[in-house]
């Protein structure tokens, strides 16, 4: 694998906007003017301050109540997790555990596995640079599903208000949910995976 060279070894650079290959001595992207980089500036250290940020947002994500909910003149305020075991009681297991996954297992995730290879790649080891690489596709893939935690509280209080019999009202929780999928979001497009590869050099 090592045999294969780099772009910066062929004078080419690669446009992040547009992906128009650019010579190696140009500083703007011909096609659409965009900065071009051998690699992210910075990449890490944003990495880390968003991840970081994601990390801090997380917490009162998970204390603080996300929903109010008034049945029949009764009102109480529900956690994410008392969500989860709210709609468990309530039978609809399908909707506690898409509510599950989307807000506790998949930031969980993202922020184990953008720390590692913040980790390994800040170490430049070469340990497993193809699945860190396919950890990174899958981090991008699953990081826009976080979201659905957001939209089912959007749509169950919608519906429980069409019927009538009583209602459910967002609340600061899920605010600071909403922030940790950005930071989170964040992370991941300022991540470069090209640090990855850097590794089996010796200077970069």
């Amino acid at each position: 694998m090592s045999n294969i060279p780099y772009a910066r070894e062929r004078n080419v650079c690669l446009c992040h906007v547009c992906s128009y290959v650019c010579a190696g001595g140009v500083h703007q992207c011909p096609r659409c003017e965009s900065p071009v980089h051998f690699r992210k500036p910075n990449s890490q250290a944003r990495t880390w301050a968003f991840l970081i940020a994601g990390l801090i947002f997380y917490i009162p994500a998970n204390v603080l109540p996300v929903m109010f909910t008034t049945m029949l003149g009764n009102g109480s305020e529900s956690t994410i997790m008392g969500g989860v075991i709210e709609f468990t009681k309530g039978g609809s297991w399908d909707i506690a555990i898409l509510i599950f996954i989307a807000s506790v297992v998949v930031p969980c995730i993202k922020f184990l596995v953008l720390g590692l290879l913040l980790v390994t790649c800040q170490r430049r080891s070469q340990w497993a640079k193809r699945e860190r690489a396919r950890l990174y596709r899958f981090i991008e893939l699953i990081g826009y599903w976080s979201m659905l935690d957001v939209l089912v509280v959007a749509v169950v209080a919608a519906l429980v208000q069409f019927q009538g019999l009583s209602t459910i009202e967002p609340r600061l929780g899920i605010l600071f949910f909403g922030l940790v999928v950005v930071m989170t979001m964040f992370a991941a497009m300022s991540f470069d995976p090209r640090l990855i590869w850097d590794a089996e050099v010796e200077d970069v």
